[in-house]
Protein backbone atom coordinates (compact mmCIF):
# COMPACT_ATOMS: atom_id res chain seq x y z
CA UNK A 1 0.00 0.00 0.00
CA UNK A 2 1.17 3.53 -0.70
CA UNK A 3 0.42 6.68 1.29
CA UNK A 4 1.74 8.27 4.48
CA UNK A 5 1.91 6.23 7.65
CA UNK A 6 2.88 7.07 11.22
CA UNK A 7 4.09 4.27 13.50
CA UNK A 8 4.58 4.41 17.25
CA UNK A 9 7.27 2.12 18.60
CA UNK A 10 8.76 2.46 15.14
CA UNK A 11 12.13 0.98 16.07
CA UNK A 12 10.71 -2.02 17.92
CA UNK A 13 10.10 -5.53 16.70
CA UNK A 14 6.68 -4.99 15.12
CA UNK A 15 7.17 -1.32 14.29
CA UNK A 16 10.27 -2.01 12.26
CA UNK A 17 8.71 -4.99 10.49
CA UNK A 18 5.69 -2.89 9.51
CA UNK A 19 7.84 0.03 8.38
CA UNK A 20 9.99 -2.20 6.19
CA UNK A 21 6.96 -3.77 4.51
CA UNK A 22 5.26 -0.41 3.99
CA UNK A 23 8.39 1.29 2.64
CA UNK A 24 8.95 -1.58 0.23
CA UNK A 25 5.39 -1.01 -1.02
CA UNK A 26 6.00 2.66 -1.72
CA UNK A 27 4.56 4.23 1.43
CA UNK A 28 6.15 7.17 3.22
CA UNK A 29 6.72 6.12 6.82
CA UNK A 30 7.43 8.26 9.86
CA UNK A 31 7.46 7.32 13.49
CA UNK A 32 8.20 7.90 17.14
CA UNK A 33 10.20 5.84 19.60
CA UNK A 34 12.12 6.44 22.81
CA UNK A 35 15.20 7.32 20.74
CA UNK A 36 15.38 9.03 17.37
CA UNK A 37 16.57 7.54 14.10
CA UNK A 38 16.71 10.29 11.46
CA UNK A 39 17.55 7.74 8.78
CA UNK A 40 14.16 6.11 9.31
CA UNK A 41 12.38 9.46 9.96
CA UNK A 42 11.76 8.48 13.58
CA UNK A 43 11.70 11.16 16.28
CA UNK A 44 12.22 10.65 20.00
CA UNK A 45 9.24 11.00 22.29
CA UNK A 46 7.34 9.72 25.30
CA UNK A 47 3.89 8.80 24.02
CA UNK A 48 2.36 9.19 27.48
CA UNK A 49 3.02 12.93 27.39
CA UNK A 50 2.03 15.57 24.82
CA UNK A 51 5.02 16.79 22.89
CA UNK A 52 6.59 17.67 19.55
CA UNK A 53 6.45 14.00 18.54
CA UNK A 54 2.71 14.38 17.96
CA UNK A 55 3.25 16.94 15.20
CA UNK A 56 5.44 14.44 13.37
CA UNK A 57 2.25 12.59 12.41
CA UNK A 58 0.90 15.60 10.47
CA UNK A 59 -0.53 14.62 7.09
CA UNK A 60 -0.39 10.85 7.72
CA UNK A 61 -3.51 8.98 6.68
CA UNK A 62 -2.82 5.91 8.81
CA UNK A 63 -1.51 5.58 12.36
CA UNK A 64 -0.25 2.20 13.58
CA UNK A 65 0.07 2.20 17.37
CA UNK A 66 2.50 -0.55 18.39
CA UNK A 67 4.29 1.24 21.26
CA UNK A 68 3.64 -0.38 24.63
CA UNK A 69 5.22 -1.88 27.70
CA UNK A 70 5.22 -5.59 26.88
CA UNK A 71 6.23 -7.29 30.09
CA UNK A 72 5.13 -9.33 33.08
CA UNK A 73 7.78 -7.61 35.20
CA UNK A 74 6.71 -3.94 35.06
CA UNK A 75 4.33 -2.47 37.62
CA UNK A 76 0.78 -1.30 37.07
CA UNK A 77 1.51 2.43 37.26
CA UNK A 78 4.11 2.37 34.49
CA UNK A 79 2.04 0.09 32.26
CA UNK A 80 -1.04 2.30 32.77
CA UNK A 81 0.96 5.41 31.88
CA UNK A 82 2.32 3.98 28.63
CA UNK A 83 -0.28 1.46 27.50
CA UNK A 84 -3.44 3.38 28.37
CA UNK A 85 -2.65 7.08 28.70
CA UNK A 86 -0.20 6.69 25.82
CA UNK A 87 -2.98 5.32 23.62
CA UNK A 88 -5.04 8.45 24.29
CA UNK A 89 -2.08 10.68 23.42
CA UNK A 90 -1.54 8.85 20.14
CA UNK A 91 -5.24 9.14 19.33
CA UNK A 92 -4.93 12.90 19.88
CA UNK A 93 -1.97 13.00 17.48
CA UNK A 94 -3.85 10.95 14.89
CA UNK A 95 -6.87 13.25 15.04
CA UNK A 96 -4.72 16.38 14.72
CA UNK A 97 -2.86 14.79 11.81
CA UNK A 98 -6.10 14.24 9.91
CA UNK A 99 -5.58 10.47 9.84
CA UNK A 100 -8.39 8.34 8.47
CA UNK A 101 -7.58 5.14 10.39
CA UNK A 102 -6.03 4.27 13.73
CA UNK A 103 -4.89 0.71 14.39
CA UNK A 104 -4.31 -0.33 17.99
CA UNK A 105 -2.08 -3.30 18.74
CA UNK A 106 -3.67 -5.15 21.62
CA UNK A 107 -3.06 -8.83 22.44
CA UNK A 108 -4.84 -12.15 22.74
CA UNK A 109 -4.09 -11.73 26.43
CA UNK A 110 -7.17 -9.50 26.55
CA UNK A 111 -9.05 -12.80 26.86
CA UNK A 112 -7.11 -13.40 30.09
CA UNK A 113 -4.35 -15.95 30.49
CA UNK A 114 -6.67 -18.69 31.74
CA UNK A 115 -10.32 -19.58 31.67
CA UNK A 116 -11.13 -18.90 28.02
CA UNK A 117 -12.63 -21.65 25.83
CA UNK A 118 -10.64 -23.45 23.16
CA UNK A 119 -11.07 -21.69 19.82
CA UNK A 120 -12.05 -18.46 21.55
CA UNK A 121 -13.17 -15.69 19.21
CA UNK A 122 -13.82 -11.95 19.41
CA UNK A 123 -17.35 -12.41 20.79
CA UNK A 124 -15.93 -13.78 24.05
CA UNK A 125 -15.71 -11.23 26.89
CA UNK A 126 -12.34 -9.76 27.77
CA UNK A 127 -11.15 -10.70 31.25
CA UNK A 128 -9.07 -8.51 33.58
CA UNK A 129 -7.05 -10.79 35.85
CA UNK A 130 -4.84 -8.49 37.90
CA UNK A 131 -1.83 -8.76 35.61
CA UNK A 132 -0.89 -5.17 34.66
CA UNK A 133 -0.15 -6.08 31.05
CA UNK A 134 -3.46 -7.89 30.57
CA UNK A 135 -5.49 -5.23 32.33
CA UNK A 136 -3.91 -2.26 30.55
CA UNK A 137 -4.33 -3.88 27.14
CA UNK A 138 -8.04 -4.22 27.89
CA UNK A 139 -8.19 -0.61 29.05
CA UNK A 140 -6.36 0.59 25.91
CA UNK A 141 -8.92 -1.20 23.75
CA UNK A 142 -11.68 0.63 25.61
CA UNK A 143 -9.98 4.00 25.06
CA UNK A 144 -9.56 3.34 21.34
CA UNK A 145 -13.03 1.89 20.71
CA UNK A 146 -14.57 4.72 22.72
CA UNK A 147 -12.88 7.19 20.35
CA UNK A 148 -14.32 5.27 17.41
CA UNK A 149 -17.82 5.24 18.93
CA UNK A 150 -17.61 8.99 19.53
CA UNK A 151 -16.77 9.59 15.87
CA UNK A 152 -13.29 10.95 16.60
CA UNK A 153 -11.49 8.61 14.19
CA UNK A 154 -12.03 5.21 12.60
CA UNK A 155 -10.36 2.61 14.83
CA UNK A 156 -9.41 -1.02 14.30
CA UNK A 157 -8.05 -3.22 17.08
CA UNK A 158 -5.80 -6.19 16.33
CA UNK A 159 -5.00 -8.89 18.88
CA UNK A 160 -1.86 -10.73 17.81
CA UNK A 161 -1.15 -14.16 19.20
CA UNK A 162 2.44 -15.21 20.05
CA UNK A 163 4.49 -13.42 17.38
CA UNK A 164 7.89 -14.97 16.72
CA UNK A 165 10.61 -14.54 14.13
CA UNK A 166 13.53 -12.17 13.49
CA UNK A 167 13.87 -9.55 16.28
CA UNK A 168 11.11 -11.04 18.46
CA UNK A 169 12.30 -10.49 22.01
CA UNK A 170 9.67 -12.47 23.96
CA UNK A 171 9.40 -15.52 21.71
CA UNK A 172 12.82 -15.76 20.02
CA UNK A 173 15.59 -13.82 21.75
CA UNK A 174 14.60 -14.35 25.41
CA UNK A 175 13.89 -18.09 25.13
CA UNK A 176 17.32 -18.63 23.60
CA UNK A 177 18.90 -16.65 26.43
CA UNK A 178 17.24 -18.85 29.06
CA UNK A 179 17.92 -22.08 27.17
CA UNK A 180 21.63 -21.28 26.83
CA UNK A 181 21.84 -20.82 30.59
CA UNK A 182 19.90 -24.02 31.28
CA UNK A 183 17.21 -22.02 33.01
CA UNK A 184 14.28 -22.90 30.75
CA UNK A 185 11.66 -25.26 32.24
CA UNK A 186 8.14 -25.59 30.89
CA UNK A 187 5.06 -25.87 33.11
CA UNK A 188 2.27 -28.40 32.55
CA UNK A 189 4.91 -30.95 31.50
CA UNK A 190 5.37 -28.95 28.29
CA UNK A 191 1.80 -29.66 27.18
CA UNK A 192 0.53 -26.10 27.49
CA UNK A 193 -0.79 -24.59 24.27
CA UNK A 194 1.34 -22.07 22.38
CA UNK A 195 -0.17 -19.99 19.55
CA UNK A 196 2.68 -19.00 17.21
CA UNK A 197 2.19 -16.58 14.35
CA UNK A 198 5.18 -15.69 12.19
CA UNK A 199 5.94 -11.98 12.01
CA UNK A 200 5.46 -11.72 8.22
CA UNK A 201 1.98 -13.24 8.49
CA UNK A 202 1.14 -10.85 11.32
CA UNK A 203 2.25 -7.84 9.28
CA UNK A 204 0.14 -8.97 6.32
CA UNK A 205 -2.91 -9.30 8.57
CA UNK A 206 -2.40 -5.89 10.13
CA UNK A 207 -2.15 -4.16 6.78
CA UNK A 208 -5.33 -5.85 5.59
CA UNK A 209 -7.10 -4.69 8.75
CA UNK A 210 -5.71 -1.17 8.32
CA UNK A 211 -7.01 -0.74 4.78
CA UNK A 212 -10.34 -2.60 4.69
CA UNK A 213 -13.38 -0.36 5.05
CA UNK A 214 -15.29 -3.14 6.80
CA UNK A 215 -12.56 -3.37 9.46
CA UNK A 216 -13.40 0.04 10.97
CA UNK A 217 -14.74 -0.36 14.49
CA UNK A 218 -13.80 -4.04 14.56
CA UNK A 219 -11.55 -6.22 16.72
CA UNK A 220 -9.53 -8.96 15.01
CA UNK A 221 -7.60 -11.86 16.49
CA UNK A 222 -4.57 -12.67 14.34
CA UNK A 223 -3.53 -16.21 15.25
CA UNK A 224 -2.36 -19.28 13.35
CA UNK A 225 -3.50 -22.25 15.41
CA UNK A 226 -1.79 -23.89 18.33
CA UNK A 227 0.95 -26.39 19.15
CA UNK A 228 2.31 -27.63 22.45
CA UNK A 229 4.93 -25.47 24.12
CA UNK A 230 7.29 -28.45 23.93
CA UNK A 231 6.95 -28.51 20.15
CA UNK A 232 7.44 -24.78 19.71
CA UNK A 233 10.42 -24.29 22.01
CA UNK A 234 11.93 -27.59 20.93
CA UNK A 235 12.95 -25.86 17.69
CA UNK A 236 15.28 -23.58 19.65
CA UNK A 237 16.83 -26.52 21.46
CA UNK A 238 17.59 -28.21 18.16
CA UNK A 239 19.11 -24.99 16.79
CA UNK A 240 21.48 -25.05 19.78
CA UNK A 241 22.20 -28.75 19.39
CA UNK A 242 20.57 -29.58 22.71
CA UNK A 243 17.96 -32.02 23.92
CA UNK A 244 14.81 -30.57 25.39
CA UNK A 245 12.83 -28.79 26.57
CA UNK A 246 12.30 -30.11 30.07
CA UNK A 247 8.82 -30.11 31.52
CA UNK A 248 7.56 -30.21 35.06
CA UNK A 249 4.39 -29.49 36.98
CA UNK A 250 3.08 -25.96 36.81
CA UNK A 251 3.43 -25.62 40.57
CA UNK A 252 7.11 -26.58 40.45
CA UNK A 253 7.79 -24.36 37.42
CA UNK A 254 6.22 -21.38 39.18
CA UNK A 255 8.34 -21.97 42.30
CA UNK A 256 11.53 -22.22 40.23
CA UNK A 257 10.71 -19.05 38.28
CA UNK A 258 9.92 -17.06 41.40
CA UNK A 259 13.15 -18.17 43.07
CA UNK A 260 15.16 -17.18 39.98
CA UNK A 261 13.31 -13.89 39.81
CA UNK A 262 14.09 -13.03 43.41
CA UNK A 263 17.78 -13.72 42.80
CA UNK A 264 17.79 -11.44 39.76
CA UNK A 265 16.01 -8.64 41.61
CA UNK A 266 18.51 -8.83 44.45
CA UNK A 267 21.16 -8.09 41.82
CA UNK A 268 19.16 -5.09 40.63
CA UNK A 269 18.07 -6.71 37.38
CA UNK A 270 14.57 -6.84 35.96
CA UNK A 271 13.55 -10.28 34.76
CA UNK A 272 10.63 -11.98 33.07
CA UNK A 273 11.21 -15.00 35.30
CA UNK A 274 8.01 -14.88 37.34
CA UNK A 275 4.76 -16.69 37.99
CA UNK A 276 2.78 -14.80 35.32
CA UNK A 277 5.20 -15.76 32.57
CA UNK A 278 5.12 -19.40 33.63
CA UNK A 279 1.35 -19.63 33.85
CA UNK A 280 1.02 -18.13 30.37
CA UNK A 281 2.83 -21.22 29.06
CA UNK A 282 0.31 -23.50 30.75
CA UNK A 283 -2.67 -22.33 28.69
CA UNK A 284 -5.08 -24.97 27.43
CA UNK A 285 -6.91 -23.12 24.65
CA UNK A 286 -6.38 -21.75 21.16
CA UNK A 287 -7.60 -18.58 19.44
CA UNK A 288 -9.85 -18.44 16.39
CA UNK A 289 -8.88 -16.24 13.44
CA UNK A 290 -12.05 -17.04 11.50
CA UNK A 291 -13.26 -13.44 11.63
CA UNK A 292 -10.03 -12.18 10.04
CA UNK A 293 -10.37 -14.84 7.35
CA UNK A 294 -14.01 -13.98 6.65
CA UNK A 295 -13.81 -10.16 6.73
CA UNK A 296 -10.22 -9.57 5.61
CA UNK A 297 -9.32 -12.66 3.61
CA UNK A 298 -6.33 -13.17 5.92
CA UNK A 299 -4.93 -16.67 6.08
CA UNK A 300 -1.45 -17.34 7.52
CA UNK A 301 0.93 -18.78 4.92
CA UNK A 302 4.07 -19.50 6.97
CA UNK A 303 3.86 -22.76 8.90
CA UNK A 304 5.95 -23.40 12.01
CA UNK A 305 8.69 -25.35 10.26
CA UNK A 306 9.16 -22.66 7.62
CA UNK A 307 8.97 -19.84 10.16
CA UNK A 308 11.53 -21.48 12.41
CA UNK A 309 13.82 -22.06 9.43
CA UNK A 310 13.68 -18.35 8.59
CA UNK A 311 14.20 -17.49 12.25
CA UNK A 312 17.26 -19.73 12.44
CA UNK A 313 18.74 -18.08 9.34
CA UNK A 314 18.36 -14.67 11.00
CA UNK A 315 19.80 -15.84 14.30
CA UNK A 316 22.86 -17.23 12.57
CA UNK A 317 23.30 -14.11 10.48
CA UNK A 318 23.17 -12.03 13.67
CA UNK A 319 25.67 -14.25 15.44
CA UNK A 320 23.10 -15.34 18.01
CA UNK A 321 23.60 -19.06 17.35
Amino acid sequence: MAGRVFITGALGFLGRALADRLTAGGATVRGVDLVADPGRDVVAGDISRPGPWQAHAAGCELVLHTAAVVSNAVGAAEQWRVNVVGTRRVLDAAKAAGARRFVLFSSVRAFGDTGFPDGVDETWPVRPDGNPYVDTKIAAEQVALQAHAAGEIAVTVVRPADVYGPRSRPWTVLPLWFIRRRRFVLPAQGLGVFSPVYVDDLVAGVLKAATADRAAGQVFTLAAGGVTCAEFFGHYYRMLGRTGPRGTSTRTAVALAEAAGRAERLLGRRTESNAASVRYLARTGTYSAAKAADLLGWVPTVDLADGMGRTEDWLRAEGLL
